[in-house]
């Protein structure tokens, strides 16, 4: 990696550097890339645009098929030493009836767990062990603006918005990893084909004591909870329809707190946690991928290729296998300086297929049952499949497969090349 300053605009000073891949993106996507490329011996340099990782209400669960990969890494000894929780059966309350309905033993022992974590633990981790890569370059507070262009649409590269000015950062090859909302496919000019989805979600946190049951969510007439058990609190979604919220916030804060109070009994003494709208934070939710996820000089993957639904919570495990994908793909042309449009599609090619399905899932699981759970106003029975997959443990297998472990899952394949160096010490 090289950087220099170069005069512009009557001598003010114009930031630059140049790198073999510039990440636009600090996510699971972006970090995983630049760990997998930097282990290779690949000069990568990542850009997030925030300060830290510390944001709250993001998707928490690391799947089996994310701790395969770590396993493949050697990191995940290292990894599940960090404060977690492990989720090995999953249930959900329909109604006053409760089903259980994946079961993940089944899977290697290891793997045989949902792994609820904090996602900036997550982060911070694949970061510390990226900086040991001496070809590898985290900068934080770098917002990409706009990509940097040759003739013939080649992208070589991106402008960053940093608190020092105006970066430039001059790469063989730019991936956008900078989520649903992504300024990098923005400028790129991909086109966007929306599925569509007929729910966003409202994220908050209720405390939760050491005798509270163990349950995935519930379903009732007219509400729909998922739970996430994060020790000494929940992290709590609660659907609503498309559009809603702004209703739904316009009735008060009591109404909603008794809106809570009646789909999660449970949790109805609580509910008074909520001080204000502050407490509880809008995830507007899509479904969305690109068309074609390249131009020459450029790659989207993850939520930029392909934003996904919160149903089953599998975003942050498909954008890992997107990230494993591309560097399995990728690390050897750009190692030897041929990478071409060609390798970038092949990429595409190989993820096309596991977003397909997982989206088409996740519409049919948006309106074949929260849809109708929605819009009921009787009390709810379990489904007749329902009741089929608790009363049968050996069906269980089939939506802990699909949840857990995904289509097409991904496996490392680019080789550690580049030396590391001693583990980071403890964070100032």
């Amino acid at each position: 990696m090289s950087q220099t300053a170069a005069g512009q605009d009557g001598g003010a000073s114009q930031r630059a550097l140049t790198t073999t891949c510039c990440i636009a993106g600090g996510g699971p996507a972006g970090m995983m890339l630049g760990l997998l490329l930097a282990r290779a011996g690949i000069d990568v340099t990542v850009l997030e645009k925030h300060r830290d990782f510390l944001r709250d209400f993001r998707g928490d669960t690391i799947h089996p098929s994310t701790l395969g990969i770590m396993d493949e890494l050697g990191l995940l000894d290292e990894l599940l030493k960090l404060p977690h929780n492990e989720v090995s059966k999953l249930s959900v309350m329909v109604g006053s009836t409760p089903i259980n309905f994946a079961d993940f033993t089944f899977l290697p022992k290891r793997h045989a767990f949902i792994a609820l974590m904090p996602q900036w633990d997550f982060l911070d981790f694949l970061a510390a062990e990226a900086r040991r890569y001496p070809n590898f370059r985290l900068i934080m507070q770098a917002k990409v603006v706009d990509l940097l262009e040759k003739e013939g649409r080649r992208v070589v590269g991106v402008r960053a918005q940093t608190p020092e000015g105006p970066l430039d950062v001059h790469a063989n090859l730019t991936v956008g990893c900078d989520g649903r909302h992504s300024t990098v496919r923005e400028k790129a000019g991909l086109v966007v084909e929306d599925i569509g989805a007929p729910i966003d979600v409202f994220w908050m946190r209720l405390s939760r004591r050491p005798d509270d049951p163990t349950t995935s969510g519930r379903l009732n007439a007219g509400s729909f909870f998922a739970l996430l058990d994060r020790g000494d609190y929940y992290q709590i979604a609660c659907v609503i329809p498309k559009g809603k919220s702004e209703s739904i916030r316009a009735q008060g804060l009591p109404a909603f707190r008794s809106f809570i109070a009646e789909g999660l009994p449970l949790l109805a003494d609580r509910v008074d946690e909520l001080r204000s709208w502050d407490d509880v934070k809008l995830l507007s939710v899509s479904i969305d991928r690109l068309r074609t996820w390249y131009r020459p000089g450029l790659l989207c993957i993850g939520d930029a290729a392909h934003a996904m639904s919160p149903v089953g919570g599998v975003g942050i495990n498909l954008a890992i296998q997107d990230a494993v994908a591309a560097a399995n793909i990728l690390w050897k042309p750009l190692s030897k300086g041929t990478l071409t449009t060609f390798d970038l599609a092949k990429v595409q090619h190989r993820r096309t297929l596991p977003t397909r399905v997982t989206q088409r899932l996740q519409v049919l699981a948006q309106n074949r049952i929260i849809k109708p759970v929605l819009r009921s106003t009787r009390p709810l029975r379990p489904p007749r499949f329902m009741r089929l997959i608790d009363r049968m443990p050996l069906l269980q297998r089939i939506p802990a497969r699909i949840v857990g472990v995904g289509v097409r899952p991904e496996h490392v394949q680019s080789p550690q090349i580049a030396a590391r160096t001693a583990p980071e010490g403890p964070s100032a």
